[in-house]
């Protein structure tokens, strides 16, 4: 209970500011709703309105504040709202036998989850591949470190659209692959990161003992090094996944699909229907908290069987 209250106490705080904003930030919408109703408003006209500051607004017309929690299309929806939506595009969808319904935010994730996790497997292989030849070799080392770094300076967004190009200019079909390259160039860079520090924190003492045993290189890479590194990668790979996702909700956004959270969130844009995009948005926190959460159990059960600490 101790750690379960500091969560409770932010996450309440998190939800008080969200119900706080929602006033200013729905006051134009309701004073439009109300007056299309017939209602009368302060000031009359709607582009008085749109100039006047919205704490004005408010003061102006406290008797609507409470309509700009009930919009059907509001600029900032309520948590209550959120989770309705997000309730009806998957546990009702779920219980009424229609989970992989096109309609159904289990299906899109699903989609979505694919390439993420064909992203994640390749920007790992490329991260511990890049840090263990950066640990053994010094040319790499100077050489690729300082690419690896500028890379992550290129905006993604920028880059996906080219990666979508240049993957169909060499024959590749379909939007899984270039979706997980998307995944993988933002997944390799903190698992090669963390996968070096590991592999360099045994110490100059450690590394002599195992040379008076006449261990060969590989023997020390797997009986020192690799086992050293786990808890470095693990907390990379915990980054890493997340980033993948994030990847992947990038790389839909610029190939035209229809399906996948990414392209709900675009297509709730297109057609204003922001309930639809925060539903999307809450369902990719969930899916990256899931994800974490399962290398977080495994990371435990490792170490675990390795006698070390999680």
């Amino acid at each position: 209970m101790r750690g379960l209250l500091p969560i409770l106490t932010v996450l309440a705080a998190i939800v008080a500011i969200w119900y706080a904003a929602v006033a200013p930030m729905n006051i134009r919408g309701a004073l439009d709703v109300a007056e299309r109703a017939g209602a009368e408003v302060m000031p009359t006209e709607s582009l008085a309105r749109f100039e006047r500051p919205i704490w004005r607004l408010m003061v102006d017309n406290p008797q609507y504040i409470a309509l700009g929690y009930s919009l059907d299309r509001p600029r900032l929806p309520t948590p209550v709202q959120v989770g309705s939506e997000l309730w009806k595009t998957t546990g009702e969808m779920a219980l009424n036998g229609r989970a992989f319904s096109k309609r159904s935010l289990i299906y899109h994730g699903w989609i979505t989850l694919h390439s993420t996790l064909w992203g994640f497997a390749l920007g790992t292989v490329l991260g511990m591949a890049g840090a263990i030849a950066i640990v053994y070799s010094r040319v790499v080392d100077m050489s690729l470190m300082p690419w690896a770094i500028i890379s992550q300076t290129v905006p993604i967004v920028a880059l996906a659209p080219m990666i979508i190009v240049l993957s169909s200019q060499v024959g590749i079909e379909g939007r899984t692959v270039p979706k997980a390259i998307i995944s993988a160039y933002l997944c390799y860079f903190p698992v090669l990161v963390g996968m070096v520090k590991g592999l360099r924190s045994p110490g100059a003492a450690q590394l002599d003992l195992l040379q008076t045993y006449s261990a060969s290189g590989l023997q020390a890479f797997l009986k020192l090094r690799l086992p050293a590194s786990m808890p470095y990668l693990f907390t990379s790979l915990k980054i890493g996944i997340a980033a993948a996702l994030v990847g992947t909700i990038v790389g839909e956004l610029p190939t035209g699909a229809i399906s996948g959270l990414g392209a709900r969130i675009l297509i709730g844009d297109q057609f204003g229907t922001p309930l639809a995009i925060w539903a999307a948005l809450f369902a990719a926190a969930i899916l990256a908290g899931v994800l974490v959460t399962l290398l977080d159990l495994t990371q435990r059960a490792t170490l675990k069987r390795m006698g070390m600490q999680a």
